[in-house]
Formats: structure tokens, sequence, C-alpha cells
């Protein structure tokens, strides 16, 4: 049990390397996909919560966004609540480019994921999730313990 977090981290490694070894060529970095990825997901966010989402630095995010605005590919709108604040697009411009990516993702899931029987799969996830919840209240139920 205790290399289980080891392994799914090694996992997830393994498949952001094979995806970058699919999408070279595309012209955008792992980090850029990761923004137009979440912002094709959920339009409109704010900069800080699409930081905060991809758990970056506010100021490293603001560096990528800036070269995907430049590339055209993001766009960045007034916060009708917050005249401080931006709320983040993907263009139309975009849109063949975020395409291209998916089909990379579908491949590489297909290949990644072959003669794993559904019901397997479907077992992985519910466990995942249960982890992640499991996680998320350990870590707000501990803070007081290390004071």
């Amino acid at each position: 049990m205790e290399t289980l977090p080891f392994e799914i981290g090694e996992t997830a490694h393994a498949l952001r390397k094979a995806f970058d070894r699919f999408a070279v060529g595309l012209g955008v970095t792992r980090a850029q996909w990761k923004v137009l990825f979440k912002l094709t997901r959920t339009p409109g966010l704010r900069q800080v919560e699409l930081a905060d989402m991809l758990d970056l630095e506010p100021i490293t995010l603001c560096r990528i966004v800036d070269r995907l605005e430049e590339a055209g590919l993001v766009e960045r709108a007034s916060d009708p609540e917050d005249r401080r604040a931006w709320r983040l697009h993907v263009t139309a411009q975009a849109r063949p480019l975020i395409d291209k990516l998916q089909s990379v993702g579908d491949v590489l899931v297909g290949q990644a994921f072959a003669g794993i029987d559904p019901k397997d799969l479907e077992t992985v996830r519910r466990v995942l999730a249960q982890v992640r919840d499991n996680a998320g209240r350990c870590a707000t139920t501990d803070k007081a313990s290390n004071q």
C-alpha cells in the first residue's frame, strides 16, 4: 500500500509524457494545453480561479495566458463584477487546435487503456474519486494537528 501513491503519480507522469510525444508539433506547451483544456470545459473563468484549479502561481498563469493571447488562442474580457479581474475565453481561432489536442487525447486514451475491462476502469474511477475526497478532508481536518 505504501507505494500506491507513487504508482498513481508515475502513471499520471507516463500519461503526460505520452501525450507530449503524441502532441509534438502542434505548437503548444503542456502548460498551454492545460489552460486551453480547462477554459474549453469552463469558459469565462477568472485568472485567479484558473490558477488555483491548475495549481499555478497567478504570475505564472499570467505569462502563459499572455502567450496564448498573443497567438490569438485566448482572449481576456473584463469582469463586470470586478474591474481588476479578467475573464478568460478560448477564441474561435483556437478551436481547430483544441480539436486536434482532443483527438490526440482520444488516441492516447484508447492505447493506454487497451485491454482493460470497462468494469475495472469504472472501479478505478470510483476508487480514485474516494481517495481524492478522503485526501481533501484530511487536509482540512489535520491542519490543527500541525500547529
